[in-house]
This record gives C-alpha cells, structure tokens and sequence, in this order.
C-alpha cells in the first residue's frame, strides 16, 4: 500500500486533521496478567485491537502458566485494582467493561465497586472454568460473582459446563441444561443475557447461542476438529465488548464476535509444546507469495508450505471455547 505524499501539505493541517478524527472507543478491561499472550490481559488487548477500539487494561491477578495449563496464580490486593481503573478513568472516558479472571472474592469486589459508578456502560462478563483453583476458592469466587458482579452484566458469557457448575449446581435432570434454562438462572441473579458456548451436537458439531429468559436469541454452530485452544472464551468476550462499545445491539455483536473467534480459531497457531492460540491478526496476514509463473500462489497453497511438517494445518483444530 502506498502513503500519501504529505511533502506539501502544511504539518498545522495536519494536526487539525488528526484533532478532527474521533478517536476509538475504548474498553477497559480487567483480566488476569498471562505471560502464554492466549488469553488474559495480553489476549483482551490484542482482541480489542483487532476490533478496532482501544484496550485499556487493569490487571486483576498472575497467573501462571504455559499454552498446556495453569500452574498457579498471586492475586492483587483489591486497593491497587481499583486504583488502576479510577486513575484512568479520571481521563478517558469508557464505552464498554471486559471482565474475566479477577483473581478472587476481593478482586470481585474491588471490580464491582468500580462498576456500579457506571450502570449504564455495557458489561461483557466472561467466567473461565476455575476448576484449577481448590474447591474452598473456587465456591467464593462464584458467590461473589453471583452476587456482585452478575447484577451489573449485560452478556454473560462461558463455557456450557462452566455455565451450569455456576448458575445450577444443584442440577440433576438426565439432560443436559438449555441455553434458555441458564439463561433464566442469571437472570435471577440480573444478568440481561447469557452467551453459552461448546453446547455438545451430533455429527462433530457444537453449538454456540445468546439466550435470554425468553429462549434463544441468536447463535452459530462450530465444527469441532482434533486440537484444542486456549484463549478463546477472552477472544469472543473481548471481541463482544468492542462491538458494544460502538453502539451494536447485542444480537448482532453476538453474530459478529462469533464470526471474528470462528476465523480467529481457523488461522490458529502453536507457539509452544501446548494448544493452539488463536490468530486475532488474521486478518493482516501478507500477501501470498508468487509462483514461479509470477502469479500469486493460492493462499492455501502458500499456508501448506510455510507450515512446519510435524503440524496440522491450521482448521486441524476444534473450536473448544474453555
């Protein structure tokens, strides 16, 4: 792509243009720091940039891990959280709120707190599987995310099984909770909407639907393949608060987040010896080399090429949204 030539242009017009240009909206996210880059702050910057809005981070907790699991995590005392998201927010104004790992019960209520100065800012809450944390930690971090956080979100958004460990634990029918069942369990709690993902289908297929207590609202099915991910549950929820923060009724975020995890999934690579990460840059992969014709190679003729021997192509991965 060529620049423009700015040789003649005089700089003040400039700087007059660049005043006139509204800037991104911005979405603050509080996540934990994750040094794998999959998910995390790391992967709510990167997916939030990719939509087009700016990333404003607070980081709510460390864990530690690699691309394959979780090790351990130091949690943030709820003092310097709060003060990480009031020093910014005395600046810039936010159009949307990502939360996903807070850490722990303190973490949720320094968040919380935070939140409810802004009852009118749409709240995308992703809930991670937890089940890496022991039983006594995760039982208070779920009852401080029912009661505190939950009143406050427009889209939940999680795992089905994640989902109905959270919202129904004491469920025991022979099949597995709908969307719309979920749905009605958050809203008890003031949830607007749930976002259920990995809903197990015949045929290698999973499904993925925005319910409401009224019943589904909108989805998209996955295939599943043979590799697993990690990351994507803060993809598609970082990717669904940017759509917010622009003013996107939330059906049609829905549809567009899905949309942008579904190739995001595809174009997925392995940085490490774990799972695959997805590529929230698809989009801005160079052009196809030129074959010996001086014609541009197919793009998946150049994709099999470059790719090492002992990996899949990128789709040999299933869309598991942890």
């Amino acid at each position: 792509m060529s620049r423009p030539d700015l040789s003649s242009q005089d700089p003040h017009d400039a700087v007059d243009d660049e005043q006139e240009s509204p800037p991104p909206a911005c979405v603050m996210s509080f996540n934990a720091s994750d040094p794998s880059g999959a998910g995390g702050s790391a992967g709510d910057v990167a997916t939030i940039a990719a939509m087009g809005a700016h990333a404003l981070p607070v980081v709510t907790a460390i864990v530690m891990r690699d691309t394959a699991e979780v090790f351990d995590h130091h949690t943030l005392d709820g003092d310097v959280i709060v003060e990480q998201a009031r020093s910014i927010l005395e600046d810039v104004p936010v159009a949307a709120w990502k939360v996903g790992f807070l850490g722990s019960a303190e973490g949720i209520s320094s968040v919380a707190e935070v939140l409810s100065d802004y009852p009118d800012t749409p709240l995308v809450a992703y809930l991670p599987s937890i089940s890496w944390l022991d039983e006594e930690q995760q039982q208070s971090y779920l009852d401080a995310f029912r009661e505190l956080v939950l009143p406050q979100t427009l889209v939940l958004v999680g795992n089905h099984k994640t989902l109905s460990d959270c919202l129904l634990p004491d469920w025991d029918a022979d099949r597995p909770a709908s969307p719309r069942e979920l749905a009605v369990a958050a809203h008890q709690h003031g949830a607007a909407h749930v976002l259920v993902t990995g809903i197990g289908l015949p045929n290698q297929f999973i499904d993925n639907v925005l319910a409401g207590p009224q019943g589904a609202i909108t989805g998209e099915k996955f295939e599943r393949f043979e590799a697993s991910f990690v990351g994507a549950g803060d993809t598609l929820s970082a990717a669904l608060a940017a759509l917010l923060s622009v003013g996107s009724e939330p059906h049609d975020a829905v549809g567009e987040a899905l949309a942008f995890l579904d190739q995001s999934l595809e174009a997925g690579f392995r940085p490490g010896m774990g799972n695959v990460v997805p590529d929230r840059f698809f989009w801005a992969l160079p052009p196809g080399e030129e074959g010996e014709d001086g014609q541009p190679l197919p793009a998946s003729a150049t994709a099999a090429e470059e790719a090492p021997m002992d990996e899949p192509p990128s789709r040999g991965g299933p869309r598991r949204i942890h």
